[in-house]
């Protein structure tokens, strides 16, 4: 059946025209490839992708790529079916790819990132766990190794899908200068990243601090390096704050840190049974090392006691070092209480050379 009313033209669009049936077809294509796109960015299809093993955030980047796609995939079947034509392997306006080019190059360039992501995985868990070198130098290898995978595989896709890179050069000379003051940060980050990874100043679970921040490095990527608190917060650092800044790694080389624990005793005690107190104090904690063993010094006689410093070494408590000296802490009291030695607290001694002080009679009355 024929409506004629429903193919009649409403309005002309450069040569083309558009009836109301093409308006209808262009609303309901346009309809699917909403909600296409939105079930494609869906919580079941995300977890449709975890089954095969991928990166969280490579399947954030699939699903998104997917949606955006499909959205564009029904655009341009809804621009042809409300009369307009958009042929898929013409070149658009301006850009010397089509769109079947377009679709190509996001699928490729998705393809070398999962390549890239793939690349890590299977070097740092398979390839280099028997190899004898330390882990977290497999882990800068599998690093470098995958950013090298990444780098070239998106030249060689720019290359075979037309872009060429001399064009791009060109282009680059023209606004290079703006855009170098605006990307001279997250260069900087990103060449600072590949120094980390080359001289591993830093390591994965090494504990450090850095521009006031202090945390367990748990993730050290191309542009920044995660480090988790104490109070399991992440904290996001710009790799160049490792490069530019000085760093303390509590377990770079040696895991052993020394903790240095200030007491202060009463004047008149035993230094003897001090010592004693506070060694047995430093050899109660499971956490103490026993060689070195722990120490005690005497360091200097203050004003209201004798200030005495107990020095222990830990090769698991640098992660905790404040719940490290709290359990100290607790122990020396307890061993001081034990040998009834007192922790004094500041005095001051009043002495009157002369004159006369008025002291009024309690039972006098007002």
């Amino acid at each position: 059946m024929n409506f004629p009313v429903l193919e009649k033209p409403l309005f002309h669009l450069g040569e083309h025209y558009v009836s109301f049936l093409g308006l209808l077809a262009f609303a309901f294509l346009f309809s699917v490839g909403l909600i296409t796109a939105r079930t494609l960015q869906s919580d079941a299809v995300r977890r449709f992708f975890a089954r095969f093993k991928l990166d969280t955030n490579f399947i954030a980047i699939v699903t998104t790529i997917l949606s955006v796609s499909s959205l564009a995939f029904f655009s341009v079947t809804a621009v042809n079916a409300a009369g307009i034509p958009l042929l898929w392997t013409a070149p658009l306006p301006g850009v010397a790819l089509s769109i079947v080019q377009i679709f190509l190059l996001i699928a490729l360039l998705v393809a070398v990132f999962w390549f890239s992501s793939r690349t890590k995985r299977f070097l740092f868990n398979r390839f280099l766990v028997n190899s004898g070198l330390d882990r977290s130098l497999q882990y800068a290898i599998a690093q470098i190794v995958s950013n090298l995978v990444l780098v070239v595989g998106i030249f060689v896709v720019l290359e075979n899908t037309g872009i060429h890179l001399g064009a791009l050069t060109v282009f680059a000379g023209a606004v290079g200068v703006g855009v170098g003051f605006g990307l001279q940060n997250i260069t900087s980050n990103f060449i600072s990243g590949l120094v980390i990874l080359a001289e591993r100043p830093i390591t994965i679970g090494d504990r450090v601090e850095v521009a006031g921040l202090a945390g367990q490095v748990e993730l050290i990527r191309a542009r920044s390096t995660v480090i988790r608190t104490n109070d399991n917060i992440a904290i996001i650092v710009p790799n160049s704050k490792f490069i530019d800044s000085s760093v303390t790694n509590w377990t770079y080389g040696d895991p052993r840190v020394r903790f240095r624990i200030p007491v202060g005793v009463a004047y008149g005690s035993d230094v003897s049974k001090v010592c004693e107190a506070l060694i047995a104090a430093g050899q109660s904690n499971a956490h103490v090392l026993r060689d070195p063993a722990p120490s005690v010094f005497l360091n200097r006689f203050g004003e209201s006691a004798i200030e005495f410093e107990l020095v222990v070494w830990s090769s698991e408590m640098s992660h905790r070092p404040s719940r490290f000296r709290s359990d100290l802490n607790f122990a020396i009291e307890e061993k001081l209480r034990e040998a009834r030695i007192q922790i004094p607290f500041p005095q001051r001694e009043l002495h009157i050379r002369g004159g006369v002080l008025p002291a009024a009679n309690a039972n006098q009355e007002l």
